[in-house]
């Protein structure tokens, strides 16, 4: 297994803009040399040698995570029998699962409950979005030493991608993790932490696949560009907006064989710098451009992240939007070989209903999520894929049972407060049995009434999908060793 250093220097770059030093620029610019641009490299740092794991048949996890967080009795723990000012807008329809009820604007996911199952009962203390963040990508609900809300640090707890990227080898050049269609970044510029690798260093930092090509000063949200929103206003969507993933290709007028002969040209220099330079940082540059080259030279890495290229049938199963888009190059990433990916539905916390929930949700937020996140269950079924790959969606944490119009509501429409007492967490493949519902919220859907989960029971739940052995650990340049599981999976969700 891999090791690398804990970085301990409060003052050092955040996880995801590592400082280099001099040598390490100049031997980046390099890469010049093969046609290649630096946007092609900081995608590729996260690819770690392959650990020692004995891996046998492959798995796969597909982590949905709804940035905002989901109000839990507007989705799939509704409260019919609830006061007024918590039961809300929405009327509860029956599921395939005789006995359970979810909300009337997830018809699709209703008509195949006997596929999935859910947990209406994790818990953990916070309130505020960035540490709900941080314990939800990472699966720790402590608060790390020196935490900062305002961005990611040293200190952070490495996120559910990042360790994966350490402990899972490669399969068919493609990293071990990857995160998309964006970064987590809020509209005032802040880079949200949890997302990150944190104590296990820049260099298992994950593939972040930005795919999502939007950056705007405004709070538009949803699925790009046919469920666009703003929290106040209503439908409103971006101009020019488009997804596409970043092209892996030559540059252009670069042949093929020319490019192999620059790939000859840079092997001689590397010759003569060798005996000047064996530096870790040498090695580990050495490392990236050769996955660098191979990326640029495999066609099958070109069509895992091109959607577009998929039927129309396909795209129109998924949704022509960035949620269907995503969940379309999530399934092809897992197909691909990739291990674990992290798909962000909805940018900039887009889930967060403070106002106008009702309208939001049932116009923008939860028609695009269920026909998506139906299209990934059922195609990953009649694919064989299903019984081998976890899908789980989450969010930072749920909402308030109480609704309310808070003072200086834009639009005037009433929404739920943020909320991490209690949120239901869905879970299908993986072995997941179908038509299950572990623990419950009390009448309110406020608080666990029983069988209370931790997000360490989720974590653990993860990588047990994947195959990875309790005892299993990832060290740091001293050969400290750090645990992967703090929790044990969920029980009752396999048989």
């Amino acid at each position: 297994m891999t090791s690398d250093a804990i970085m301990t220097d409060p003052q050092a770059a955040s996880a995801n803009h590592p400082r280099l030093n001099r040598r390490t620029a100049i031997q980046a610019g390099g890469i010049g040399l093969l046609g290649l641009g630096m946007n092609h490299v900081s995608g590729l740092r996260s690819m770690a040698a392959p650990s020692e794991l004995p891996v046998s048949q492959p798995k796969a996890v597909i982590y949905i995570f709804l940035s905002g967080g989901l109000t839990q009795q507007d989705s799939f723990d509704p409260k019919p029998d609830a006061p007024d000012n918590v039961r809300g807008e929405f009327s509860p329809i029956a599921t395939s699962t005789p006995g359970t009820q979810v909300c009337e604007h997830l018809p699709m996911l209703a008509a195949s409950s006997h596929q999935w199952s859910m947990v209406r009962s994790l818990t953990h203390p916070y309130n505020e979005h960035s540490i709900g963040h941080h314990v939800m990508l990472t699966g720790r609900t402590r608060t790390p030493r020196g935490f900062n809300s305002s961005a990611p640090t040293v200190n952070d707890d490495p996120s559910f991608a990042s360790v994966v990227t350490g402990v899972v080898p490669r399969r068919n050049n493609l990293p071990p993790a990857a995160v998309l269609p964006e970064k987590l970044i809020h509209v005032s510029g802040r880079t949200i932490p949890g997302q990150f690798a944190g104590q296990m260093g820049p260099k298992f930092d994950p593939w972040f696949v930005e795919a999502s090509q939007f950056r705007d000063t405004k709070y538009i949200h949803g699925a790009f560009p046919e469920y666009g929103f703003q929290r106040w206003e209503g439908a409103t969507n971006p101009d020019n907006y488009r997804f596409e993933a970043p092209k892996l290709t030559l540059g252009q007028g670069v042949l093929e064989d020319r490019f192999r002969g620059r790939v000859r040209l840079m092997t001689a220099f590397d010759a003569q710098r060798r005996h000047l330079d064996r530096t870790a940082n040498v090695a580990q540059f050495d490392q990236n451009r050769q996955e660098a080259i191979s990326l640029l030279l495999d066609g099958g890495v070109h069509r895992a992240l091109d959607v577009h290229a998929a039927p129309d049938a396909i795209q129109d199963r998924y949704g022509r939007n960035s949620f269907g888009w995503s969940l379309l190059m999530a399934r092809q990433l897992v197909e691909s070989g990739v291990s674990l990916v992290q798909v962000n539905l909805g940018n900039d916390e887009a889930w967060d209903t403070h106002e106008a929930a009702f309208r939001n949700l049932k116009n923008f937020l939860l028609p695009p999520t269920d026909r998506a996140v139906s299209a990934l269950v059922d195609d990953l079924d009649e694919r064989g894929m299903l019984d081998d790959v976890l899908i789980v969606m989450a969010g930072e944490f749920g909402r308030t049972p109480k609704i309310f119009t808070f003072k200086g509501a834009k639009s005037g429409l009433p929404g739920r407060d943020h909320w991490g007492a209690v949120q239901t967490v869905f879970f299908a493949g993986g072995g997941v049995q179908g038509g299950r519902v572990i623990g419950s919220s009390d009448k309110l859907g406020g608080y666990p009434k029983s069988d209370p989960q931790k997000p360490e029971n989720m974590a653990a739940t993860i990588y047990e999908s994947l195959g990875l052995p309790q005892s299993i650990v990832w060290h740091d340049e001293l050969d400290r060793p750090h645990h992967v599981y703090y929790g044990e999976p969920i029980a009752g969700l396999k048989a």
